[in-house]
């Protein structure tokens, strides 16, 4: 059972913890522009299966193993095919980048007749074509199914994970590389996963930083491109795993995301909440931040006066009003803190954030799963 008050006190002590500035490579927060993978697709058919292939219904599965008979010299009229050991399958793939004639590519088969198991069978001779129309890479092996389906006599069945789909490992052979010349223009754009303007910035100066040049130029909110010159057009790939080695501290919004159904609640460093009063059901939580100023007494010989803030978390049932005084703004480990002594749960938190948010009391974007 998900124990929410455990849950809530794990994140006020993470909200009280200092949050040191982070750095990641350049690598795990953004890609190369063009360096991408390509998907694959072809139309197969599967043979060996034990009686549990297409019916007779799926006109495709005769049709497609008519016309491969008729590449082998035998006519056949598919009418008269009624085997129940073939099935038809689409074959899916993803070609990688910088990939070469050779490689060897994992494959997935998927039944897309009425065959109830693929399970024994054999792939024969697939093209796997890509989306302009050529064939970069065939398929052809055994299928290896992670699961079962059984039938008994009376009807009883018993079926473990999903047997109408296959893998076959290095199961496809590249015959044609994808023409692509990373460093024809000169130049090459990073580009970020997940845009941010300040991101950008920080990986523009560390680049010009790193490389004593500045090579770098920010192009837009996601991405920023470098220019290959003098001698990193002698050796372009050893620049480039330079530049994505690079450190950068990258900066993110402030977001805050529940999932009811499961009672995760996550929370960013960054999340901020006004000083608000709020009243759910029986549930009555103040916030306030009060700035006082201290000085020494009037005999005294040492001392300098000082402003001191003092943060306030009242929290009651069924209690009337309550009066806030004005302050700055509160964090949100103070809101945790009085969460937590109450054990609210998550559809209490959900309605308090959403409440939160339509006051513009929480300075964050607000996520519900």
């Amino acid at each position: 059972m998900f124990n929410f008050r455990r849950t809530f006190l794990l994140l006020s002590l993470m909200l009280l913890l200092p949050h040191p500035a982070h750095a990641a490579r350049i690598k795990d927060i953004a890609d190369v522009e063009g360096v991408r993978g390509n998907q694959l697709f072809g139309f197969g058919i599967v043979v060996g299966l034990n009686g549990t292939g297409d019916g007779n219904g799926a006109q495709f599965t005769t049709k497609g193993m008519s016309n491969l008979l008729d590449k082998l010299g035998i006519r056949l009229n598919p009418q008269d095919i009624k085997s129940k050991n073939i099935a038809s399958v689409m074959v899916t793939s993803t070609l990688p980048a910088f990939v070469r004639p050779g490689s060897k590519l994992d494959i997935l088969v998927s039944a897309i007749g009425d065959a109830k198991s693929l399970q024994g069978g054999t792939l024969l001779f697939t093209p796997l074509k890509g989306a302009d129309g050529n064939t970069y890479a065939v398929a052809q092996g055994s299928l290896t199914v992670g699961g079962f389906s059984v039938e008994g006599g009376g009807g009883d069945s018993a079926q473990k994970n999903h047997p109408t789909v296959a893998t076959i490992a290095l199961g496809a052979s590249v015959e044609r590389a994808i023409p692509f010349d990373l460093f024809q223009s000169q130049r090459v754009r990073i580009v970020l996963r997940e845009p941010d303007f300040s991101t950008v910035t920080n990986m523009v100066s560390r680049i010009n930083a790193e490389v004593g040049r500045p090579l770098a130029v920010a192009v837009d909110g996601a991405s920023v491109e470098v220019a290959i010159v003098e001698q990193a057009l002698r050796d372009p790939v050893g620049f480039l795993s330079r530049v994505e080695n690079i450190q950068v501290d990258p900066d993110t919004s402030a977001r805050v995301v529940v999932n009811e159904r499961t009672g995760t609640v996550i929370m960013g460093g960054n999340v901020s909440i006004s000083q608000v009063a709020l009243a759910h059901g029986n549930l009555n939580i103040a916030i306030r931040t009060e700035t006082q100023v201290s000085q020494p007494g009037a005999l005294a010989e040492r001392g300098n006066t000082a402003v001191v803030t003092n943060d306030d978390v009242t929290v009651g049932e069924e209690q009337g009003g309550f009066n806030i005084i004005g302050g700055q703004a509160v964090t949100l480990n103070h809101l945790v803190d009085a969460l937590n002594a109450l054990g609210a749960t998550p559809r209490d938190l959900i309605s308090i954030f959403m409440a939160l948010k339509k006051a513009g009391a929480l300075q964050a974007e607000l996520i519900v799963m």
